[in-house]
């Protein structure tokens, strides 16, 4: 399907001008016709466009007519065909697997400015352990964490993790829906996505004009300025441009600041009925906040050093990402349709900072470590093509689809290494100082990478209630790393990894389902593109999962209801040798079982409930780590970051014609920053609310606030110090549409 929805490089700081300038583009003038084409959506008494497609409809593509709606969509969308759990665009009610459709309009309604936001407060046992060392992307489901375990996609197409980091995307206004897929996807999308796959998908071109803005302004000087833009050229091409702006002074009393622009855009060209053209280019820019959490003092923060930044006063995080596409989709006939991305990624990264903060009970003060200053230079270029034909098999409808992608990819790691160099502060009262390293910033490593995968899915219908779905993957990657520093670390390393999956989908009714699956999986011992030599020699490591579920649409559609069970192992993990602490083998083992459930209720004409809850017991099986000169067996214990209780709730009330009330709740259980389990992080719960008044039938302005309680809380850490989440503030918005 061809979907045709609705709805730079910086140097420096992005200047104030910036933000103004895209202001005055954004807040243009409109007119009284274009009223009625509004992307505005704040309750049950509000009217906005449906997202158009343009739909494989037998031998050609149609355009599908616009329709009101009264509201953002809720719940699961299981009737939403979705191609991150399958490439044969199934419903998450067709798909033996446990899945979510966030829709983008949801997610800005709820006052989600950052893709992890989103993720975090509306999916289903999915929680964060960003922060800037990793690209602020890092997220565990199902008991595994890390982005190694839990893969991040952008319209599909995956960026190799380098060096543990991902750092797009990151802004939600240009975001159509996220799409959630919880347990082993390496059938999918190759290693690293044993705990699940977060799809962020973004608006596409438009058949129909349609304009929008929002400004906002909110406490600790944050300044927020968008738009979006999209509609046709000429008779057979469709564009959508998309422009954030992001300021803030900050929440901290030092190097608090932070900015961003996010720019997406696409024109799609429709050559014929059957065949389309889709040209697409995002470009993010990054300055984020220059923090790295707060030392424990005692085991716990001291309410005193919250709002300090013992960063140095010169330290920096640039990120800038640069993504390409080009995408073909031909329908031949009602049977076949054929599809290939061809595109180039580029991320560009920069950190200078001190980055650990140990407090010294003898001295009273804050000893500072590792003055780290990194480089990554980042490209991957490739082609990703599939095939997909409707037929029968043995006299049963049968859906199969095939295809194989390519790409290669260059990485360079210039470092300050060994990051030598300490200074001590007070913890209250402290300059923050300047950076200086005993080590010089040169480079560290390349590596050169080539990956190739073959994939296959099938699905075969044996009745009107019961399915077969299979698939396989077959993955052969190739590193090559250099190490001018140390010649002799240089190597060239061939991997290979099968992945396969089946399952059972039985629809008692049209609005429900049952299912039963067994997935494999494969991660690599640490980013692939960036392994060393130490861990070239270690194999992909294994995994295996077993889930069954129950979805179900009731009282005609109000209502969503999913029960996922399931039991993950994952086998390969690097160990200490017990008789050689010092020497790691891989005979390590790991698991997690447990169960999730959500819930969408419109309980009467204004209010509405979405609620989900993650339970599950995650362990080291077989785990050991050198201790001093002896090696120390962690089995039984809860694996780092990893929470065993995770729930959201949302509730929502159009208690009048014009106004709608929301609020949530976000609760993260205990978790703990070592494999002991000795440095235990608290359980938290934080609460977000919004009032939105409609002003017109184009326009609303909004109020919110964050952590409303002002909750003291850990988002992630170690076992010295803790990164604190923001404290409360609050902000007020105004979107129009035109």
């Amino acid at each position: 399907m061809v979907r045709v929805d609705r709805t730079r490089p910086l140097a420096g700081r992005m200047p104030a001008a910036l933000l103004l300038s895209t202001g005055a583009l954004a807040l243009g003038s409109t007119s009284p016709a274009a009223q009625d084409r509004a992307e505005i959506a704040t309750g049950p008494h509000a009217v906005a466009l449906e997202e158009l497609a343009v739909q494989g409809a037998g031998s050609g593509t149609r355009l599908l007519a616009q329709t009101p709606y009264t509201a953002a969509a809720t719940g699961l969308n299981l009737t939403t065909p979705s191609r991150s759990a399958s490439r044969l665009d199934l419903s998450p009610l067709q798909t033996p697997a446990s899945i979510e459709v966030i829709p983008g309009q949801k997610i800005r309604e709820r006052g989600q400015e950052t893709v992890q936001e989103a993720i975090t407060q509306n999916a289903a046992g999915i929680t964060t352990i960003g922060a800037p060392g990793n690209g602020l992307g890092a997220y565990t489901s199902r008991g595994f964490a890390g982005v190694n375990s839990v893969m991040q996609l952008y319209d599909g197409t995956r960026l190799y993790v380098g060096a543990g980091t991902i750092t797009y995307p990151f802004d939600t206004w240009n975001v159509d829906r996220i799409e959630v897929l919880r347990g082993p996807a390496s059938v999918l999308y190759g290693d690293g996505a044993i705990g699940g796959v977060i799809n962020v998908v973004p608006k596409k071109p438009v058949a129909v004009p349609i304009n929008a803005a929002r400004a906002a302004l909110a406490s600790d000087g944050v300044k927020r300025l968008a738009f979006d833009s999209g509609g046709p050229v000429g008779e057979n091409v469709f564009y959508r441009l998309n422009v954030s702006a992001n300021q803030a002074n900050g929440w901290l009393r030092q190097n608090g600041d932070f900015s961003n622009l996010a720019i997406s855009g696409a024109v799609l060209y429709q050559a014929t009925s059957d065949l389309a053209f889709t040209l697409s280019h995002d470009y993010g820019y990054q300055e984020p906040l220059r923090y790295f959490g707060a030392p424990l003092i005692g085991g716990r923060i001291d309410p005193r050093t919250r709002f300090n930044n013992y960063n140095v006063n010169d330290s920096r995080i640039v990120f800038e990402d640069n993504w390409t596409q080009f995408k073909t989709e031909w329908t031949p006939t009602a049977d076949i349709t054929i599809r290939n991305t061809a595109y180039r990624l580029k991320s560009d990264r920069h950190w200078r900072n001190v980055e650990t903060y140990t407090f010294v009970p003898a001295t009273g003060l804050i000893r500072r470590t590792n003055p780290i200053e990194i480089f990554h230079n980042q490209e991957q270029i490739g082609n990703r093509f599939d095939a997909a034909f409707k037929g029968e098999l043995f006299g049963f409808r049968n859906e199969f689809v095939a295809g194989f992608d390519v790409n290669h990819i260059k990485f360079s790691h210039t470092n300050n290494s060994p990051y030598r160099g300490e200074t001590s502060v007070n913890p209250f009262v402290f300059s923050p100082g300047v950076f200086s390293s005993l080590d010089p910033t040169t480079l560290g490593y390349a590596t050169s990478s080539d990956q190739y995968s073959l994939f296959a899915e099938n699905r075969l219908v044996l009745t009107e209630q019961l399915s077969l779905i299979a698939g396989v993957r077959y993955d052969a990657p190739t590193v090559r790393r250099s190490d001018p520093r140390t010649p002799s670390a240089g190597f060239t390393k061939d991997f290979s990894a099968l992945s396969y999956r089946f399952g059972a989908v039985y629809n008692p009714t049209p609005d429900s389902s049952l299912y039963a699956s067994y997935a494999t999986a494969v991660d690599p011992v640490n980013s692939l593109i960036t392994l060393s030599l130490a861990q070239k020699d270690f194999e992909l490591s294994t995994g295996e999962q077993i889930e069954i579920g129950y979805k179900q649409l009731f009282w005609e559609g109000r209502g969503e209801f999913t029960l996922a069970g399931y039991r993950i192992t994952k086998d390969n993990l690097l160990t200490a040798d017990p008789l050689r602490p010092a020497v790691s083998i891989q005979v390590g083992s790991q698991s997690s079982h447990g169960v999730e459930a959500f819930a969408s209720l419109g309980l009467w004409e204004n209010w509405r409930v979405e609620g989900n809850i993650a339970l599950l017991h995650a362990q080291y099986d077989d785990f050991q780590q050198a201790v001093g000169s002896s090696a120390v067996n962690f089995a039984g214990n809860q694996p780092i970051s990893v929470p065993q209780r995770v729930a959201n709730l949302w509730v929502s009330w159009a208690f009048a014609p014009r106004w709608e009330a929301r609020a949530g709740v976000q609760f993260v259980g205990e978790t703990f920053s070592d494999f002991a389990n000795t440095v235990r992080r608290p359980a938290y719960e934080v609460v977000n609310a919004s009032v939105d008044y409609r002003v017109s039938e184009s326009s609303h302005f909004s109020v919110r606030a964050y952590n409303l309680l002002d909750k003291i809380y850990p988002v992630t850490g170690s076992s010295v110090s803790w990164l604190l989440g923001r404290p409360r503030s609050v902000e007020v918005a105004y979107n129009v549409a035109f």
